[in-house]
This record gives structure tokens, C-alpha cells and sequence, in this order.
């Protein structure tokens, strides 16, 4: 169970006659959840992540006289869609 924290208190301030065994367990402690979390973390398979070894092969088809790449939304669209000329956009963007 978890304890409560008071974030209206005031922080206690590090003084020049704290021990190093105090410094010490005060550092230790963050390092040893931050230790937990990357356990957890590994722990999860991302999806896709079994496609990372294989090759992706795409045809890729030049962009046509008649058609523009709109500037916002960067999706080559045909000239009837363009409602803007400088700078290109199309009619879903502008």
C-alpha cells in the first residue's frame, strides 16, 4: 500500500552536517524504482515488433502531370481537389 505524500509541507533542504549514509539512502531510492520500472517495461511485446527482420517491398508510382502534393497534409491529391494554388492545398486542408 502506498503511502501519502503532503506536497504542501515544506521540502527539508539538504544541511552542511548531513551524513553520507543519509545522502546516500536518499539517492539509493529513486535509483531502485526507476531499476523496477524498466523491468516492467521489458516485460511488454510492442505489436509490429516481430516484423522488425523482414524486408518491406512497395512499388512506387511517380507523381503524375495532373496531380499536386498538398503542403499541409503532405497526401498527392488530382488538380480538381486543389483549392489553393500558392500554397497548394486541397479542399480537406483549407
Amino acid at each position: 500500500m502506498a503511502t501519502t505524500t503532503d506536497y504542501d509541507a515544506p521540502r527539508t533542504t539538504l544541511t552542511a552536517d548531513a551524513s553520507l549514509e543519509e545522502l546516500k539512502a536518499r539517492r539509493g531510492r529513486p535509483d531502485m524504482a526507476a531499476a523496477d520500472d524498466n523491468d516492467l517495461a521489458a516485460a511488454f511485446e510492442l505489436p509490429g515488433s516481430d516484423l522488425l527482420d523482414e524486408e518491406l517491398t512497395i512499388t512506387v508510382v511517380p507523381m503524375m502531370a495532373d496531380e499536386f502534393r498538398c503542403t499541409r497534409c503532405f497526401l498527392v491529391r488530382h488538380r480538381s481537389q486543389q483549392a489553393t494554388a500558392v500554397p497548394a492545398r486541397c479542399r480537406d486542408c483549407s
